[in-house]
């Protein structure tokens, strides 16, 4: 079964209404072998906040080293979002294989005429995901209610109720104290239920669950929240994109930040670290880290300043007065509203909660549940000032809002999850150029994308020139194909039905016809200008214009920029000339290929001039190893390290990468000289984003799964390339609301890093595919244990290395990290010198020539952008 034909079977679900009880989800659990026996699961319930304090405890739990499952709902582009192992969606073939076990037996029960829900068959995957994934913690965010949720087919270890209020009343009851005891009902059997709801909501839970540990505010106006067990202190935001946050119970204190704004974040907090403590974690470090790594988009996200551009998924009432009190931590002149919602909201009490606005532009996301435009307009007719007016779509009417705002302004796009995820991939949509060099490799494309066998007869034949993937809302794929489509070229989109869901799309077609392609859609709405910029971008139309060879990388909006784009200063760095070559010295006793060979000072002040003479753009220094099984080096003792080797090397003819997964360590090596950091966990620890940004210098994010190294990690890929772009493109957005431009993002796809061989390999030979990020791409393959695919030896494999470098240079990496410099950085000039003869040797004739070795690369000028840097 194809994964598209799971999905469509699975969207088809939506057709049957909410039936509450837990009969039929325990009974397709029974004839899939009863797989959620043996994990321990967490219940999170309640009226709002329940995705928050979901993510914040898995969030924890993950930073104390548990295998955490996570499912929430609804999704943002794909079903697979609401389904994590670890962070990671659930890949497209375990949706299949679920669909493909479970289809028979859920046919025969709608022959019976007993069919499950879309939502019953979805929790039912994720339990059955949890099972199978052998997750320490299952964390479930309820759908609706409590008692007869489909997530109550569990015994819970640990659950909450995070808060009371009137929703979903023709089901769960029309009082807050009909609805607080359906929602009490997930109480666990051998833990106090866990709850930051108040008054009679309170009294409620407390009669059905026998025992409650209240979390409560202690800044409420009220003081509702003094006499909690626990509470919960907000103390404000420290940034646009963090606030601070204490937490107290008897005897123990947490406190640190969130990456979340607005004092009912405090609260759930509270609540997510008290369910945690039940869960076996008290140490308030982990705590604290964890609760700050629980980055959950969507909720009051603020995607740019200049102006403030706030995205916030409040959906009801209680929501829009919550988003109205954390918008006034944001200091804004006008306020720019754009607002879709699903047609069953309470409206009239929506914009009543909602702040003051300047204008407001109401819109639709593709769902049919979604309300008309021009209703939403007539009622904020009916209660506002503001000047209103409808959009086509949420693209076109965040576009115009952000055309409308002045630089000390605010956007603000709100009122349904379902428009923030259309609005979203204003800044998550890649356009990946993909080498396709006969049917076969078309064929591989099309079905990676979940186009149908027929659709993918129609185009393979002809994507034999340029070939562009990209995923975007329905209507706007439907425009791309009638589009390409005039102008002589072709285009397949996937064979997903699902409304509210991105779909894939395959753009083929000569450049002259992707420049036709571009050239109409800039003249359209939909939001389609933006998505020509991204097109644009990919296919290089932009260079070809100008008389260029083509540029890589997203550039579809004033967010992202070209791998090609120097900063505001004019700085260039070695990489934006070709190929750089970045050397190792590692001050490690036990790094897996020079462990101990250069841990004295004078020994690695030594090799870093036997690299600069051999011609490196960049050493690479590091004090802490990630080979499997390395020990954590304490941050002082990895200071004590590095600094007199930084500060030793810093005035040479390269720049300086720190390499370290350690904020504190980071800020170390700049001080003492670095110019560029280098983190192999991808930013994990939340302050290395902030010093980058702060210093302005490069940071190299890359994906991970374990450092050090686990070798037992094994990760499910569908496509190892896609699904390391698309797990690196929340790194580079998450850098980027910190305040580093993309420019000084470089992405490394980690190979060796919870990759098979093969799929090493296969990274290895599709680099370029990595410039959708519009980043710089760095590859680290140096002795790896990938070699022994082809006969070579792990930590010895230099021949191996070396023809790697060649191939990563050829296939498009700006950086090749290598132990063995002087043949390495000939391999990238054999590679150069391959692919334009010409350019390369009027380059070389113009260069000073080197003594040894040297790129014979010209242009390595500018600074280094640390406090102490050289310029090469």
């Amino acid at each position: 079964m194809e994964y598209y034909e799971a999905a469509n079977f699975l969207f088809d679900l939506r057709r049957f209404q909410v039936k509450p009880g837990t009969e039929s989800v325990r009974d397709l659990l029974a004839q899939l072998g009863d797989p959620h026996e043996g994990v321990a699961f967490v219940q999170v319930a309640g009226s709002n906040g329940k995705g928050s304090v979901a993510r914040m405890l898995a969030s924890t739990l993950r930073e104390d080293g548990r295998t955490v499952g996570l499912y929430t709902s609804p999704h943002f582009e794909d079903l697979r979002e609401r389904i994590r192992v670890d962070g990671r969606k659930i890949p497209e073939s375990a949706v299949a294989e679920f669909v493909e076990e479970a289809k028979p037996w859920l046919i025969e029960r709608a022959a019976d005429g007993e069919p499950l829900t879309f939502f019953e068959v979805v929790t039912a995957m994720g339990i059955w995901r949890f099972g199978r994934a052998d997750v320490d913690v299952a964390v479930l965010e309820v759908g609706m209610g409590g008692e007869l949720d489909a997530t109550s087919v569990v015994d819970p270890v640990a659950a909450c109720v995070t808060n009371v209020a009137l929703e979903h009343t023709s089901v769960l009851g029309d009082t807050v104290e009909e609805i607080a005891e359906k929602k009490a009902t997930v109480a666990p059997g051998d833990a106090p239920l866990v709850t930051g709801a108040s008054g009679t909501a309170l009294e409620t839970i407390r009669a059905v669950a026998g025992d409650a540990v209240t979390v409560g505010d202690a800044t409420a106006t009220d003081r509702s929240g003094a006499d909690a067990d626990v509470t919960a202190t907000y103390e404000g935001a420290v940034s646009h994109q963090e606030s601070a946050v204490s937490v107290g119970g008897d005897g123990w204190t947490v406190e640190g930040r969130i990456p979340l704004l607005g004092a009912h974040q405090a609260t759930n907090a509270g609540i997510a670290v008290t369910l945690a403590r039940q869960l076996g974690l008290t140490d308030d470090g982990t705590l604290a880290r964890g609760l700050r790594n629980a980055h959950w988009p969507g909720r009051f996200e603020v995607m740019g300043t200049d102006p403030f551009v706030v995205l916030d998924g409040a959906h009801n009432p209680g929501a829009c007065a919550t988003l109205s009190e954390t918008l006034g931590e944001l200091e804004y002149d006008d306020l720019h509203l754009v607002f879709g919602a699903m047609h069953d909201k309470d409206h009239d009490e929506m914009v009543a909660a909602l702040p003051a606005t300047e204008t407001v532009r109401t819109c639709a996301p593709t769902l049919d549940r979604a309300e008309d435009p021009e209703v939403l307009a007539e009622v904020f007719r009916r209660g506002t000032d503001a000047a209103v007016t409808t959009e086509s779509s949420v693209a076109a009417a965040l576009s115009a809002a952000r055309e409308r705002a002045d630089e000390a302004d605010c956007v603000l796009l709100t009122g349904s999850l379902f428009c923030v995820a259309e609005a979203r991939t204003a800044w998550t949509r890649v356009g990946i150029d993909k080498e396709v060099d006969g049917v076969t490799a078309a064929e591989a494309t099309l079905r990676g994308a979940n186009v149908t066998p027929t659709d993918a007869e129609d185009v393979r034949g002809r994507a034999v020139h340029r070939v562009i993937k990209i995923r975007v809302p329905a209507r706007q794929a439907d425009a791309l194909q009638r589009e390409l489509l005039a102008v002589g070229g072709a285009c397949a989109t996937s064979g997903i039905e699902g409304a509210g869901e991105l779909h894939e799309v395959v753009l083929t077609g000569t450049l002259a016809q992707f420049r036709s392609l571009v050239e109409s859609l800039e003249g359209q709405g939909l939001g389609l200008p933006d998505v020509a910029g991204d097109i644009r971008a990919a296919a290089g139309v932009e260079a070809i214009d100008s008389g260029g060879e083509g540029l890589s990388g997203p550039g579809g909006d004033d967010t992202t920029g070209s791998a090609d784009d120097c900063s505001a200063d004019s700085r260039s760095y070695p990489w934006e000339h070709g190929t750089a070559v970045m050397g190792v010295l590692n001050v490690t006793p036990d790094s897996f290929h020079d462990g101990g060979e250069f841990f004295d000072a004078e020994d690695a002040l030594e090799r870093a001039t036997e690299l600069v003479d051999a011609g490196v753009d960049i050493i690479d220094v590091g004090g802490e190893s990630t080979r499997p099984g390395a020990e954590t080096v304490p941050v002082g003792k990895e200071i004590d390290r590095i600094v007199p080797v930084i500060e030793a090397v810093a005035g040479a003819d390269a720049l300086v990468s720190v390499d370290t997964r350690k904020a504190a360590v980071a800020e170390a090596a700049l001080d003492a000289g670095a110019d560029v950091l280098n983190d192999v966990t991808g930013l994990e620890d939340p302050e290395m984003r902030f010093l980058a940004a702060e210093r302005d210098v490069p940071v190299i994010v890359m994906h991970s799964i374990d450092a050090p190294v686990d070798p037992t990690t094994t990760v499910e890929y569908d496509d190892v390339v896609e699904d390391v772009i698309d797990q690196l493109n929340e790194r580079v957005l998450l850098a980027e609301k910190a305040g580093i431009p993309r420019e000084n993002v470089v992405v490394d796809p980690g190979l060796g890093f919870g990759k098979s061989k093969r799929e090493n390999f296969e990274l290895l030979g599709r680099v370029d595919e990595l410039h959708a990020l519009g980043c710089p791409v760095l590859i680290g393959h140096s002795h790896k244990s990938m070699f022994e695919l082809v006969g070579g030896t792990a930590g010895d494999a230099g021949s191996e290395t070396v023809a790697g470098t060649a191939l990563a240079a050829a296939n498009g990496a700006d950086i090749v990290r290598v132990h063995d410099a002087a043949e390495n950085v000939r391999a990238v000039r054999v590679a150069e010198a391959a692919s334009d003869p010409d350019g390369f040797e009027r380059r070389a004739s113009s260069a000073e020539p080197a003594e040894t070795g040297g790129s014979g690369r010209s242009g390595r000028s500018g600074g280094s952008g640390g406090s102490g840097g050289s310029e090469p």
